[in-house]
């Protein structure tokens, strides 16, 4: 089954009032799909010191955590220097900060060094929001699967995500607001539904990313912020302005969304010519350590 992650959801209604519209954002009644691709709604997320503990407790005891790569982790601790080069755009360079969202910093880099996100793109771009990559399908679909990470069996390769790591979901520690130029993972959002489906859009982040334009203070906390652009934001901007197939604020009252040539609506926010990836690197030292901290994907 596709899954689509994007920054997005009921907060995006939030932002589609800001900005007249993933996107970040959709009714309770969306498709597994278009809730993934609205993956920066913050519904419900409220946090005590207390409820935070008992959901990073009960995702450890609830999510089948792999732990393979817990100890002499380089990206454990520390501040790690990242570049994105945007074929035909330019190179975008960031500070990754593992000391709040070790987890996220360990999978983002070890993407990388696999070469996962060569060739991909920014599949959605909202001016005063964000932009958004590495989507496998390039439509906000498709999650990694451990042979992304590894050498592993077919028979044992799987689809996988991460622990969210933000104050809603236990992770006292990630403290990154989402300002302008903190890169932050996108994830499912299943709207008002259980708290126990609500937590499983919370660790549902596999590798799509998204960069802000703007700031948005209603993303922090329930989205792992993990970094922040030090060089570049003039690229990140020329992306945000790119040409979109259409945007759901600017149709007309009435009016239907365009739709592909199987009949399917097209997903809001869309570049016509989406930027490629032409590759991202993190310093490695040239040491391997091992995959990140996985969960098994939950299908809703």
């Amino acid at each position: 089954m596709k899954k689509s992650y994007i920054i997005i959801g009921v907060v995006v209604v939030v932002m589609l009032a800001a900005i007249g519209i993933y996107a970040v954002i959709n009714s309770n009644s969306q498709s597994k799909k278009q809730l993934e691709e609205n993956s920066t709604n913050i519904e419900g997320t409220t946090n005590t010191e207390n409820s935070a503990k008992e959901n990073k407790d009960e995702n450890i005891q609830n999510n089948q955590i792999s732990n393979e790569s817990e100890e002499n982790n380089m990206y454990s601790t520390g501040k790690h220097h990242a570049e994105i080069v945007v074929k035909n755009y330019g190179t975008i360079a960031l500070e990754l900060d593992s000391d709040v969202a070790p987890i996220t910093v360990e999978n983002f880099a070890n993407l990388v060094n696999e070469g996962f996100y060569n060739g991909l793109t920014f599949h959605r771009t909202i001016p005063d929001f964000m932009i958004q990559g590495g989507s496998k399908n390039g439509d906000g679909t498709g999650a990694p699967k451990l042979s992304d990470l590894k050498e592993i069996a077919e028979d044992q390769d799987k689809e996988y995500c991460i622990p969210g790591e933000f104050i809603a979901n236990g992770y006292n520690d990630n403290i990154l607001k989402h300002e302008t130029g903190v890169i932050s993972m996108a994830r499912a959002s299943y709207g008002n539904q259980s708290a126990d489906i609500l937590k499983k859009g919370y660790n549902s982040a596999g590798a799509q990313f998204f960069i802000m334009t703007a700031d948005n203070t209603s993303l922090d906390g329930t989205y792992a912020a993990f970094g922040k652009v030090i060089e570049g934001m003039d690229i990140v901007n020329k992306i945000k302005d790119v040409k979109v197939v259409y945007r759901e604020s600017e149709l007309e009252e009435n009016a239907e969304a365009p739709k592909d040539s199987g009949g399917n609506k097209i997903a809001s926010d869309r570049p016509i010519e989406p930027p490629v990836i032409k590759s991202i690197t993190v310093e490695t030292f040239g040491v391997d350590y091992g995959i990140p901290t996985t969960l098994d994907v939950f299908d809703y």
